[in-house]
């Protein structure tokens, strides 16, 4: 073989590498890498209410009547603007929110069929789970951990409030920043 047909043939496999290694990039980033910045701002004259802090103090949730609906906001107070909450229902009432230490998990009420249901939000995969759906009793009052693990709420269960906590289990990804372990001593 021939050294500029080698050489061409070497380009043409770099640059084919180099494509396809940009595709899968490319198809590798989800929404839910980017951050959608709305624009608004964190107070209204509509009632804001039921703040909630991210353990990193970047997160705030809380629930607003803008709109005339009674609603989930996120807003970021870094870079200080609303952030999109995709496949949480804009028209669903909301109270309660709670959020893990980077705002990964948020955790807040809900209403289904008359009732208020304990709900999970993943922000990185923008799922929402109803973790009470196996409760007959009411539920309020929901906080989740810092690592997105357990979930404390009351529950009406025994004909009073009492205080429950929901274990995710040991699957669960926790929301851990920076990626770092922690440790834990016996």
């Amino acid at each position: 073989m021939k050294k500029s047909t080698l050489r061409r043939w070497l380009k043409w496999l770099c640059w084919t590498l180099t494509i396809s290694i940009l595709s899968l990039a490319i198809a590798a980033c989800s929404p839910s890498d980017r951050q959608v910045c709305l624009s608004g701002f964190l107070n209204s004259p509509y009632s804001d209410e039921q703040p909630a802090l991210s353990g990193d103090g970047r997160w705030l949730a809380y629930v607003s009547n803008r709109d005339g609906k009674h609603r989930l906001l996120l807003y970021d107070l870094q870079d200080r603007c609303l952030i999109s909450l995709p496949r949480i229902p804009a028209a669903a009432i909301a109270e309660h929110p709670s959020l893990s230490y980077t705002g990964r998990y948020l955790t807040y009420l809900t209403g289904d069929r008359g009732k208020l249901v304990l709900t999970l939000y993943d922000r990185a995969t923008q799922q929402t789970q109803i973790v009470s759906q196996w409760y007959q009793a009411w539920v309020r009052n929901p906080s989740i951990s810092p690592d997105g693990r357990y979930i404390a709420f009351e529950s009406s269960k025994n004909g009073q409030w009492d205080i429950e906590i929901l274990d995710r289990g040991d699957r669960v990804e926790l929301d851990i920043p920076d990626g770092t372990m922690t440790v834990v001593r016996e």
